[in-house]
């Protein structure tokens, strides 16, 4: 990956819908050398699919949270990731090390909506416990792509 590479990553990250003549004309490349570059880095799993950002507010889920899972002992991890992808309200689910097994990011539309996700989420077979943080103000998200421009 080279600098062309990032640039054309940083610019469909702001703008997913630009058009290949777009993107040349920003890093001096051809609509097909861009092309090229775009279908390898697709080939190569660096771009993995492209979606619509949204305001989560604006859909009326304003409360967002981030919830730890602390699972029984002996149970099958993969089988309480199954049951957690049933929790539409889940927008992000990381298996990580540490006291919690899970870390999710909850969207709900208010504070009682939040209390039902979490009930919901004590009910599933090998939870043992939740923790939650409530989200006061997001600063940003999404900084993969300007992380990977300090990357060699």
């Amino acid at each position: 990956m080279d600098e062309v590479d990032r640039q054309l990553i940083k610019a469909l990250r702001e703008n997913g819908r630009a058009s290949y003549a777009e993107l040349g004309r920003l890093v001096g490349l051809s609509g097909p050398s861009v092309t090229d570059r775009i279908n390898r880095l697709e080939t190569a799993g660096v771009i993995t699919g492209y979606r619509a950002t949204v305001d989560a507010a604006r859909l009326g889920l304003g409360v967002t949270a981030l919830i730890g899972v602390q699972l029984s002992d002996a149970v099958d991890h993969e089988d309480v990731a199954h049951r957690l992808r049933d929790v539409t309200e889940i927008e992000d689910c990381w298996f990580i090390a540490g006291d919690d097994s899970y870390m999710l990011k909850v969207r709900a539309g208010d504070v009682d909506g939040l209390e039902r996700t979490i009930r919901r989420l004590s009910g599933i077979k090998g939870v043992s416990r939740t923790r939650s943080t409530i989200v006061l103000s997001t600063k940003w998200e999404h900084r993969v792509g300007e992380l990977a421009e300090d990357v060699e």
